[in-house]
């Protein structure tokens, strides 16, 4: 097992970096300089790595390249791996794809044979990388951690830097423990006003991206922020912060309170007795600075906030499910112009067009995003005693851990998916990235709360619409978006 970590700070780094300690810090500031073992040329510099995150398709080159360098691992201890990306969510014990079978046996033997501890296919614990790393603990604050997947910024809701790298910088941490990087500028996003209760987590990060686009946060580490930052649970915090990336910043953070540290008490990896004690003292203060100065700050009020629906081939691309598609011709900007065109034409959709009357093929339910238990009972609710419209072809739910498939059974909720006509998967990436059977075929039109809607994204031509678990629920029963409420909904059934 992974050894319990109470604090995510080798004392050495801590006493070089405590020379260096300015007044006032946001908490980006105050974990990067924890972690600062040596300066370098360029603005560059060289930060320890605390949690290494694997998974079966960015680690085989990084294991060989190791061998053929004859280098070892530097902290086994730090490292947790686990399947998700292409494994089926169906027929598990004979996995078809010769490619997938080979990168999941090629990660089993390459834990085993560097001592790495990994949730194996046919472990309980096994799930979406995201997912299972907060479940067990092995996610605490202050930590940075780095996996070979863009959406490891989901684990900055703990208050940690968590940064997706490449399979070359995958290699290096295994080596080293250790990465060379470039410190990120500040932006703070505060969200003000409450929200509807038909409007959930998802909503808020897809208008925040909406808004400042998926370049908007390039250079930027955002911490999110605001009273009702405060109000959200971890699921909800780790969604806003695992689309982060989708808005261009390469992580996305929150601030701990009494929230983080009642998610993560009793977690298996996490500090037990004093030592819980002592992390919690330090843990607390992982927190901006009250007068601390950021580059660039921005004020969200959701208060009017609506459900949202991506439209195009971007998550930019998004608009309420109240509103209609855009209208290219009234665009200036000729290259946008031309962008939104090619989005219409790639999606099959017309300009003007309401959101409400696009129909759909399938639905997907899960992703590192939503397929929290959290997630599942909310979709859940809207489904119960109702049935899939009759033009779904095919409506999946895949829960994001085997534990927490184990818990919605536990409560029932896969029999009120099954019996509304939902099949009931095994945990995975599934559906979101088209990487394994679950794929979309030409032109078929997709629900999903997943984060990512790009051109095949989630199988060649086929086309995608980011939405909320209650959205792809109440999608699911109409055939079509709608406006998630309970009048609404009581008209489908």
């Amino acid at each position: 097992m992974i050894p319990n970590a109470s604090l995510a700070l080798k004392p050495e780094i801590a006493d070089y970096n405590n020379k260096e300690v300015k007044m006032s810090l946001t908490l980006y500031d105050k974990l990067w300089q924890s972690h600062v073992v040596a300066p370098l040329e360029d603005g560059l510099d060289l930060i320890y790595i605390d949690r290494h995150l694997l998974h079966e398709v960015t680690s085989p080159q990084a294991f060989e390249g190791l061998a053929q360098q004859k280098r070892v691992i530097w902290r086994s201890s730090a490292n947790l791996a686990v399947p998700d990306h292409n494994v089926p969510t169906t027929n598990r014990d004979n996995i078809e794809d010769p490619i997938a079978r080979e990168q999941i046996q090629t990660l089993d033997k390459n834990c085993q044979a560097w001592g790495i501890h990994e949730f194996t296919l046919n472990d309980v614990r096994q799930g979406i990388v995201h997912i299972v790393g907060p479940e067990q603990g092995a996610t605490l604050p202050g930590m940075t951690i780095v996996c070979g997947d863009s959406h490891t910024s989901t684990h900055g809701a703990f208050a940690t830097i968590a940064m997706g790298i490449g399979t070359s910088d995958v290699e290096h941490a295994l080596a080293t423990q250790c990465l060379i990087q470039r410190k990120m500028k500040n932006m703070r996003v505060s969200f003000t006003g409450q929200l509807e209760s038909t409007v959930s987590a998802k909503d808020m990060i897809l208008a925040l991206i909406g808004q400042i686009g998926t370049a908007g946060g390039t250079g930027y580490a955002i911490e999110f922020a605001g009273p009702l930052i405060a109000q959200l649970s971890m699921e909800e915090r780790m969604t806003i912060c695992n689309m982060t990336i989708e808005a261009g910043a390469r992580c996305g953070l929150i601030a701990v309170d009494q929230t983080t540290l009642d998610y993560i008490r009793d977690k298996p990896f996490a500090p037990k007795g004093k030592d819980w004690e002592k992390a919690c003292a330090y843990w607390q203060g992982l927190c901006s600075d009250g007068d601390a100065e950021f580059d660039v700050d921005i004020t969200i009020d959701i208060s009017k906030l609506k459900p949202q629906v991506t439209w195009g081939t971007s998550p930019e691309m998004v608009v309420s499910v109240n509103e209609k598609t855009p209208n290219p011709s009234k665009i200036s900007d000729l290259g946008k112009r031309r962008q939104y065109e090619n989005a219409l034409a790639y999606m099959g959709l017309e300009p003007d067009m309401p959101i409400q009357s696009i129909f759909l093929d399938k639905i997907f339910i899960g992703s590192c995003t939503n397929a929290r238990i959290e997630d599942l009972r909310i979709a859940a609710n809207i489904v119960r005693g109702k049935i899939l419209a009759k033009n779904i072809k095919q409506a999946i739910v895949v829960p994001g851990s085997g534990l927490i498939k184990l818990q919605a059974e536990a409560e029932g909720l896969d029999k009120i998916f099954k019996t509304a006509g939902f099949e009931w998967r095994q945990p995975g990436c599934s559906m979101c990235l088209g990487m394994n059977p679950d794929q979309l075929s030409p032109h078929e039109r997709c629900a999903a709360t997943s984060n990512r809607n790009f051109e095949g994204r989630q199988g060649y031509l086929g086309r995608t619409h980011l939405v909320s678990p209650a959205m792809a629920a109440a999608a699911a029963v109409a055939g079509h978006f709608v406006d998630v409420s309970a009048d609404i909904l009581e008209e489908q059934v």
